[in-house]
């Protein structure tokens, strides 16, 4: 019963296609809100007010399935997005406010908010600002922490295998070899001629025991 569900649902949801989209392909089978997600540039704040404002305009409800639209209601779907502060849409949510060059107010989607954002970080470079070296070099530009995070060259430090055996003397220690005895230290070996044999260190005296009273 369940699989005979499943398929049903299925079919269903082929049936209604794929949508063309601000240049993206979605699956018929979602929502006004779920479709308009999955639209670079529209986040779930935006894509509940734009549906809010379209059915209020146009009489389009946020459960209506995308597929079953015809194409004067996509229409009207993508005027809202492409200017949806013109449809009523408060300017805070808008992503592209009092824009640097034109000092408009408006909203980029899909492709075009793309190229504004590498248009952006070009321009960051160009005037060698602090937040434009850091994307030159390919850092963090927001002030995050880098001790542990964000390592984008060569590997720094050695590993503890390494260093451990670094420690260890070599086998049959040469003379310099890291790990091997001095031949001055070895026990028996006889002091070079010439030198003079370095002072007896005297034993230490042993503690004195407190007097009994």
């Amino acid at each position: 019963m369940a699989e005979e569900r499943r398929q049903q649902k299925e079919q269903k949801a082929d049936a209604l296609g794929i949508i063309r989209m601000a240049g993206r392909d979605i699956k018929g089978s979602y929502n006004i809100v779920g479709a308009l997600m999955q639209i670079k540039g529209i986040g779930y704040n935006m894509a509940h007010a734009l549906a809010l404002t379209a059915e209020r305009q146009h009489g389009i409800t946020a459960n209506t399935k995308i597929g079953t639209l015809n194409e004067e209601q996509m229409a009207k779907i993508e005027l809202l997005m492409k200017d949806p502060l013109k449809a009523g849409v408060p300017e805070y949510m808008l992503n592209r406010r009092k824009d640097v060059d034109t000092g408009i107010t408006t909203h980029f989607v899909g492709t075009d908010l793309i190229v504004s954002v590498k248009q952006d970080i070009d321009r960051d470079i160009r005037s060698q600002s602090w937040r434009g070296l850091r994307h030159m070099y390919g850092q963090k530009a927001r002030g995050q922490r880098t001790r542990s995070t964000g390592r984008t060259g060569a590997t720094v430090g050695v590993t503890k295998a390494k260093v451990e055996a670094a420690a260890k003397p070599a086998p049959g220690g040469k003379p310099g070899a890291p790990g091997a005895v001095p031949a001055a230290a070895a026990p028996g070996a006889s002091a070079p001629a010439g030198a003079t044999p370095a002072a007896a260190k005297p034993a230490e005296k042993p503690a004195a025991k407190p007097a009994a009273k």
